[in-house]
């Protein structure tokens, strides 16, 4: 399933979900953290993305192991697979700060709106959240563009 769609490689189709919500989650989650006069609004996307985020950079990290495997059997040189690897260490972390950066926003969101509900929310955690939120979100765009250079390096280089 995550080896090829319609003859292709699945992996560059699937990673371009990856491109487009983990950033997004980071700017929301952030924005959602920081000016609560728009929780109300963008919480739902919130949440959303904190699903999508993580499930497309772990379908992009499939399918790239599929793809590897794929150049391993090919015959593809070291020099190239040394460059797919770094590129695969850069996407595993990808993987598992968004899924961080998910998990910390959904607590986020969730705290906040049973905080308006009933239960009483230290005054400090969502401030605490939302600063972790923003670090992750940092941490995570950082690593999306290493792994986005990467690949383009290990696809692209020599031939541009």
């Amino acid at each position: 399933m995550f080896d090829e769609f319609m003859g292709l490689p699945a992996h560059p189709l699937l990673v371009h979900a990856a491109v487009v919500f983990v950033p997004l989650l980071a700017v929301v989650g952030i924005v959602y953290g920081f000016v609560p006069k728009v929780r109300s609004r963008v919480g739902w996307a919130a949440v959303l993305l904190a699903v999508a985020a993580p499930v497309s950079a772990l379908f992009s990290k499939i399918s790239g192991e599929a793809l590897e495997e794929r150049l391993i059997a090919a015959g593809y040189g070291q020099v190239i697979l040394d460059k797919v690897n770094e590129h695969q260490a850069y996407g595993d972390l990808t993987f598992w700060f968004s899924l961080a950066l998910a998990i910390v926003t959904g607590a986020l969101v969730f705290l906040t709106t049973r905080g308006e509900r009933g239960p009483n929310v230290p005054s400090w955690l969502p401030t605490v959240l939302s600063v972790l939120v923003t670090i992750l979100g940092l941490v995570t765009m950082i690593y999306v563009y290493l792994t986005g250079e990467t690949g383009a390096q290990a696809v692209w280089s020599g031939v541009v």
